[in-house]
């Protein structure tokens, strides 16, 4: 995968999954989530479309994100499938189905690697929109 960021196949096979996934990555944004990344594994993976995957500076930050972002998908209608971690803060895993969010503290996310373990998949772009004024994409 190239340090670019793509528009990916996998939003012409499953846009409400790109919706879900965009859906997402707003909310955790919202919530100050740093170093967004949103992975489409849709040509390359079997059990999901997309993975979300973004850190928080705090225990306390890291489950404030999951929250966010399993409800703001919840109140669309979307079912959360399973969760982990929302008690600890160190790692929140959350299945959204053709979603699955990773909300990581930073040592865990450095630890785990999971952009490198998927590097074959092409990530969506943010639109900057999302970016609040005097946030960065790059955070």
């Amino acid at each position: 995968m190239s340090d670019t960021q793509n528009e990916t196949p996998g939003a012409a096979t499953n846009p409400e999954g790109l919706a879900k996934a965009l859906l997402s990555a707003r909310a955790a944004i919202d919530k100050k989530a740093e170093n967004v990344k949103l992975l489409d594994l849709s040509e390359i993976s079997g059990f999901t479309d997309y993975f979300l995957i973004c850190s928080g500076t705090s225990d306390r930050q890291v489950q404030a994100i999951g929250e966010a972002v399993s409800s703001a998908l919840e109140v669309d209608g979307y079912e959360l499938l399973s969760a982990e971690g929302l008690q600890d803060g160190r790692w929140v895993l959350m299945d959204f189905g053709d979603v699955i969010i990773h909300v990581f503290l930073d040592a865990l996310r450095e630890y785990y690697d999971l952009e490198n373990l998927w590097k074959e998949a092409p990530q969506v772009r943010i639109p900057d929109e999302f970016y609040g004024q005097g946030v960065s994409r790059l955070n």
